[in-house]
């Protein structure tokens, strides 16, 4: 008994100094891509990666930065989630010839480290409008003076060149590489992630987790690839590309419902729906504008059915340019999303052209002789099946009726319907017309 209590006591202190020298979590360095328009896609995915930068507890998050700008709430939710990292965030612009322009800018200000590339830029941050209509000068100078307030106080926060930032925003200037390092924009220029990675080492941040340095010598790097839903998100996350895709589903389910059964339109439509309200869970949108573009297809609808001599048509265009004017919330002060007018007016110019060429032919359809009934018989013509005088029989569209004439008519002889009077006709000799 003795012997197998001490076997026991053997194996629990075998497994428990197995416990106490497990290999410690693998150190990484983790590279992002940030490339094209910031928007509320990449947003998600930036804000994605810090957060399994922080679950990994990797050394540092290097976002690759190239980018012309973007919308202003998308920035800034990016530069929230840098501001809250526990990890060290670091902006590098690169490759060669990339750029960070506008939102860039501040996302690269924002970063515990900021670094770029030989031969990238930065810079031109002064806020752009690219929603509808022109913002009053009021309106501007207050967009003007918010946007360089919040670049300055992220260049003082990271120790950076807060008079560039303001001056980049107010002035648009933009610099080099270089310059932007002699500026103290930047805190390094690096040729590659291998430079880069180099120049991090030993170099202390001030996180939210509060000090830290980084010891990035001999760790490997391991790149974060955009995930599908991402990459779909980045691409209809924008408020022109959402306003189409709602216009495609409606016109494809508008088709279904008028034509059932040619399925393909249906299937469009529905997905075209789908992904445009995927979009607006991102989006400040404002429903008012969804119900009003949706008015408008009904009216276009009922414009088919009931003869109103366009005057449906026209305040379903009315309900339309409203709806995607109100679609969005916040305009520029929420980073110009909204609808643009290039986008806008050729949509309704496209649509009111369909549904005018809709009703055109609807219209025509009306004023063309009847075919059928009574009605349907006036002007065909026939034979006489015997002689009329004035009464007899003829053969008119496949039947024999009874006639009459005004004029004789011998057997064979081609006649005209002129009147129908109960289940007789009033016929004319054609021949002696001719």
């Amino acid at each position: 008994m003795t012997g197998y209590l001490w076997h026991l006591l053997l194996v629990l202190a075998t497994l428990l100094g197995g416990a106490g020298t497990l290999p410690a979590q693998e150190r990484v360095i983790l590279v992002a891509p940030v490339v094209g328009s910031i928007n509320p896609g990449v947003a998600e995915f930036v804000v994605d990666c810090i957060r399994r930068a922080e679950k990994e507890q990797a050394e540092a998050l290097i976002l690759q930065l190239d980018t012309p700008g973007g919308l202003d709430a998308s920035m800034r939710k990016i530069n929230q989630a840098i501001a809250n990292s526990r990890v060290p965030v670091v902006v590098y612009v690169s490759p060669k010839g990339a750029r960070a322009a506008s939102a860039g800018v501040f996302i690269t200000i924002a970063a515990h480290v900021a670094a770029m590339a030989p031969g990238t830029n930065i810079g031109a941050a002064h806020p752009v409008a690219v929603g509808l209509g022109a913002p009053d000068k009021v309106m501007s100078e207050k967009v003007l003076n918010d946007m360089a307030a919040y670049g300055r106080a992220l260049a003082l926060e990271r120790g950076r060149n807060a008079d560039w930032v303001e001056k980049a925003v107010r002035k648009s200037v933009s610099i080099d590489a270089a310059e932007a390092l002699r500026l103290k924009v930047i805190d390094l220029v690096a040729e590659n992630l291998g430079e880069l990675v180099g120049a991090l080492n030993n170099r202390t941040v001030r996180t939210a987790a509060g000090p830290r340095p980084l010891k990035t010598t001999g760790v490997p790097l391991r790149e974060i690839p955009e995930g599908l839903g991402t990459r779909i998100l980045k691409h209809i996350a924008d408020p022109n590309i959402a306003f189409i895709l709602m216009l495609i589903g409606l016109a494809g389910l508008y088709f279904e419902l008028s034509h059932p059964g040619t399925i393909l339109p249906g299937v469009v439509g529905a997905i075209s729906l789908l992904l445009a309200f995927y979009a607006f869970q991102t989006l400040p949108v404002n429903f008012i504008g969804v119900l009003l573009i949706l008015l408008a297809f009904i009216f276009f609808i009922l414009e088919i059915y009931v003869t109103s001599f366009g005057l449906l048509t026209l305040a379903g265009l009315i309900s339309l340019a409203l709806g995607g004017m109100m679609l969005f919330r916040g305009g520029e002060a929420e980073g110009g999303m909204a609808v643009a007018w290039n986008i806008l007016i050729p949509s309704l110019g496209a649509i009111a052209l369909f549904f005018l060429g809709i009703s055109a032919l609807v219209v025509k359809s009306q004023m063309r002789r009847s075919l059928t009934g009574p009605a349907g018989l006036v002007g065909e013509r026939g034979v006489a099946y015997t002689a009329l005088t004035p009464e007899g029989r003829v053969f008119v569209h496949g039947e024999y009726w009874q006639a009459v004439s005004d004029t004789p008519v011998a057997k064979g002889e081609a006649v005209e319907v002129l009147e129908v009077r109960g289940l007789t006709l009033r016929v004319r000799p054609l021949t002696r017309q001719q």
